[in-house]
This record gives C-alpha cells, sequence and structure tokens, in this order.
C-alpha cells in the first residue's frame, strides 16, 4: 500500500499520436493520454488509449504492457505497479495504430511529458449521469435465454424479447485544477462499447474522441480531458443497429461531453492524498466448452429438422409479404372485388388469401430458423476460438492483477476483462467509498468478463469468453479488499 498525507499534490498531463500512419487511413487523430500524480513519496500515471485492448487482441501484444511499465519504471521512476493503463476499446477495420514500438515510445514519450510538468493541483471528484445514448444489447428472451445486438447476426424477432439487461448512467467525473484556478485535466470514466465509428468507415477514436475534444474546446485553457473506460461489456451506442440514416459516433461524444461539463462544474476541489493498493489473482480458464458445443449441435441439428419446403422463393415472397402487412383484410385486391366475389358466392380471393398467408408463414419461419443457425454457427466458431486459446495457454488459470487508486474521496479500481455492467455496479454497491468508478479493459486483455449467473442464459459475452464463471467471485472479493483498504488509508 502506497499512502501519502499532508503532502501537497502534483500532477502532470501528457499526450501522443499513437494512430496508423497509413495513407488516407485515419478520420481523427488517436492519443496516448497520461496523467502522471506525485503526492509525497508516492507517484502514479494514469494511462488513456484509443485502443482496442491492451494486449490480446488487434494492434498491441501481450508484451506491450510489461515493457511500457518497465521503462517508465526505470526512466521516469513511477513504480510499475502504481500504472493504470485503460484501453478506450474503440473499434474500426485496422490497423488502427502504427507499429508496436511505435506506439511504446509514442506513449513512453506521452508519460516523460507529464512527469516532466509536474505542477500543485487540487482535485475533486463528482458523477454525472448520461442515459440517451445507451443501452444493454445483450437482450432477455421468453425462453429464458440470451440475445446479443451485433452487426455479425440479425436481432430476434419482436415478439421473442422480454426485457432489457441494466445499464450504469454513472459518469464519473474527476477535476484537477492548477492553484491559481486554471483547469488542468478533467478524467471522466463511462461504460459503453464505442462500435459506431465515422461514415467513411476510417479509423477514429469513436465517441470518447470525440467527448474529449469537445470538452476540451469548451472549457479551454489548455485542459486535458482523459476517458477511462468503464464496465461496457455488454453496453452499445444506442443507434449502433439503425439502418436510416450515416453512421457518426459525434453526437454521441458531443452528448456525453456536455454531461460531464455539466458534472465537472459541480465539483469544487481542494487538497487530496492518493493512496494506490494492488493484488495478483489467478482466474479459473473455463472447462466447459465441448459441453456448450454439443448443446448448440443439438439446437442446430433440431433447427435443420424444423426446415420444411415452400413453394416461394424471395422474388415472389416479397411482394406477397408487403401485400399482406399494408391491407391485411384484403391483400389481394381491391375491397370491392372482395365485396362482388361476395355477391357472386364466390370466395377465389378469400383461397387465395388463405394458401399465401400459409405460404408466408412457412416461408417467415424457414427465415428465421436459418437466421439462429446462422447465430449458432457463429457462437460454435467463437467457443472454438477460446478452446484454442485455453489449451494453448497449457494452464488451467490465468494471472490477473486488479489495481486500486483513490484520489481523495474517489477510487478508480482496475478489471483486465471487459467486465459487464452489472460486475461493474457490483463492485460499486459493495465499495465503501462513495465514489468508486472501475477502469475495465485495464492492465490487460482477458476477453469477457461476465456475472456467473449470465452463463446458462448463452448471449455473445459468455460465449466470446475462455474464463470460467468462478472467476466474478474472485475479482468481486479481491476488490472489495482492496477498496476496503483505500478506504481505510482516506485522510480527506
Amino acid at each position: 500500500m502506497d499512502n501519502n498525507t499532508h503532502s501537497q499534490l502534483m500532477a502532470g498531463i501528457g499526450r501522443s499520436e499513437i494512430g496508423t500512419l497509413l495513407p488516407g487511413k485515419l478520420h481523427d487523430p488517436l492519443y496516448a493520454r497520461v496523467l502522471v500524480l506525485s503526492c509525497g513519496a508516492t507517484r502514479v500515471a494514469i494511462i488513456a488509449m484509443d485502443a482496442v485492448a491492451i494486449g490480446g487482441i488487434c494492434d498491441l501484444s501481450d508484451d506491450f504492457l510489461p515493457r511500457l511499465r518497465e521503462r517508465i519504471q526505470a526512466q521516469l521512476g513511477i513504480p510499475a505497479r502504481n500504472i493504470l493503463v485503460n484501453a478506450s476499446h474503440t473499434h474500426t477495420a485496422g490497423p488502427m495504430l502504427r507499429a508496436e514500438d511505435a506506439v511504446l515510445e509514442q506513449t513512453f514519450q506521452a508519460a516523460a511529458q507529464a512527469a516532466n510538468r509536474l505542477t500543485p493541483v487540487v482535485f475533486g471528484a463528482g458523477s454525472g449521469s448520461e442515459e440517451r445514448i445507451v443501452f444493454n444489447r445483450t437482450l432477455r428472451l421468453n425462453n429464458g435465454r440470451a440475445w446479443t445486438i451485433r452487426h455479425t447476426n440479425p436481432s430476434p424477432p419482436d415478439d421473442a424479447v422480454a426485457s432489457l439487461g441494466p445499464v450504469d448512467p454513472e459518469i464519473g467525473v474527476f477535476r484537477f485544477d492548477r492553484l491559481d484556478g486554471r483547469p488542468l485535466a478533467v478524467l471522466f470514466n463511462y461504460a459503453c462499447h464505442p462500435l459506431i465509428g465515422v461514415p467513411d468507415g476510417r479509423v477514429t477514436a469513436g465517441f470518447p474522441g470525440f467527448a474529449c475534444k469537445t470538452i476540451e474546446d469548451i472549457i479551454g485553457q489548455g485542459v486535458q480531458a482523459m476517458f477511462l473506460q468503464g464496465a461496457g461489456g455488454d453496453i452499445i451506442e444506442m443507434l449502433n443497429k439503425d439502418f436510416t440514416g450515416p453512421r457518426s459516433s459525434e453526437p454521441v461524444g458531443v452528448t456525453l461531453a456536455l454531461s460531464t461539463i455539466q458534472a465537472w462544474r459541480q465539483i469544487t476541489p481542494g487538497p487530496a492524498d492518493v493512496a494506490v493498493a494492488a493484488a495478483t489473482v489467478r482466474f479459473p480458464r473455463r472447462q466447459d466448452i465441448p459441453e456448450r458445443v454439443a448443446e448448440l449441435r443439438q439446437e442446430q441439428q433440431a433447427l435443420l429438422n424444423s426446415l420444411r419446403y415452400t413453394t416461394m422463393n424471395l422474388k415472389s415472397f416479397i411482394p406477397a409479404y408487403l401485400a399482406s402487412r399494408l391491407n391485411p383484410e384484403h391483400p389481394s385486391a381491391d375491397a370491392y372485388r372482395y365485396l362482388r366475389e361476395k355477391d357472386l358466392s364466390l370466395n377465389g380471393l378469400t383461397e387465395l388469401d388463405r394458401v399465401n398467408r400459409r405460404n408466408l408463414d412457412k416461408y417467415i419461419a424457414n427465415v428465421q430458423a436459418m437466421e439462429k443457425l446462422a447465430r449458432i454457427q457463429d457462437r460454435i466458431a467463437t467457443y472454438f476460438r477460446h478452446l484454442n486459446i485455453n489449451e494453448q495457454s497449457g494452464e488451467t488459470s490465468i494471472e490477473a492483477e486488479v489495481l486500486g487508486l483513490r484520489i481523495g474521496d474517489a477510487a478508480l479500481i482496475s478489471c483486465p476483462a471487459e467486465a459487464l455492467t452489472e460486475i461493474g455496479l457490483s463492485v460499486k454497491k459493495q465499495s465503501p467509498l462513495a465514489k468508486t468508478y472501475m477502469a475495465a479493459y485495464s492492465n490487460g486483455y482477458m476477453h469477457y468478463g461476465a456475472p456467473a449467473k449470465d452463463y446458462p442464459a448463452g448471449g455473445y459475452e459468455v460465449t466470446e469468453c475462455f474464463l470460467a464463471p468462478e472467476w466474478e467471485k474472485i475479482y468481486l472479493d479481491t476488490a472489495q479488499k482492496i477498496l476496503a483498504s483505500l478506504s481505510r488509508q482516506d485522510n480527506t
């Protein structure tokens, strides 16, 4: 445990661009933003990166984090265990970043800038709220299962959906001001996947980047805004699957920024100390993937068996379906023709409608079965990918770090997984510090981290997952101990 009281809090900021250098590929800058804190003998670095993950997938390898920490410790004197590195988890077609060595160099230079620009500051923390821009993408179905809204598979039928999962609308806002009142840094924490991107599909920092720029433009005075991704594993932007307009995450970022600034203005900063606590644990790797795949194979076969012949093809289905939706009572002709047939004791149109409705129902049933089959096929492939990850490791568990950082009366707690909302809410609920915020996607990457109770229902997040359900209790117990330790050291 590192803790200092009755010492002046010092802070410094720095940033460097880390986005791809491929011509025409980059829409807006991707940054490594760094905040270095010093209080007495305690030195801390918080690094916010516009990246998918800190290792594991995409642009950065698992070696990136230890190499970066070792260099910062050796050359800047900040202990490796006091360095929090968070990925915004922005998604666009890659490569998004420069070569890894270049990203490491740029990130280190940002840390060096911050460490060499330390200035006395006051600090305050508070919370804002923004729930208009997000929703929980993993729907709860009437049959007790879960269905995750994604672009790689269709949405479920409307009548199959029972409810939505929770969201966490809280924005954690950390305010650092110079002693003369000028703002130095705004660190804000929020939980949501940055998926929408920009209309032309180029590499973008997504809504976190637009939010940071908006905050910096409005507050001004050289302030640096830093976004820390929260427990957003199952949270996405509200219009992520909208097909009626251009895809742009800028309105999401601007909305989040305005709500952040509203909260920032209510914070009165003052003296603060810094404390750090960390623990290394082992999360069990799941062993049930063969059984889950076998269950999906059975479901797959049942769906294949449900497919039946139909006289319609897509060309004949579309006009018949549209007619049935536009005028359910008289889909085949104008109403007067039905009335005339009735006068003549005929039923040709009525019989045609009956046959067409039966064929439409059969065609729709086949389409819905095929949609489910496509989703199952994707889930099976995902399961095998994580089975391969676990088998290649040669271990039944994986080492994980949980880092806690308290500044004044507010705390950050890290998680190396894409923690789902309920994990983050549980951490906040059990914390003795009212101002507790989770920085998921931090100090490593372990794919999704779902609540144990979610595993039986399925859904993307428990498929794209190599951790066993028991990971949740280990993580929550560890986070609680760290936060309790930090709380006992709170002298503000």
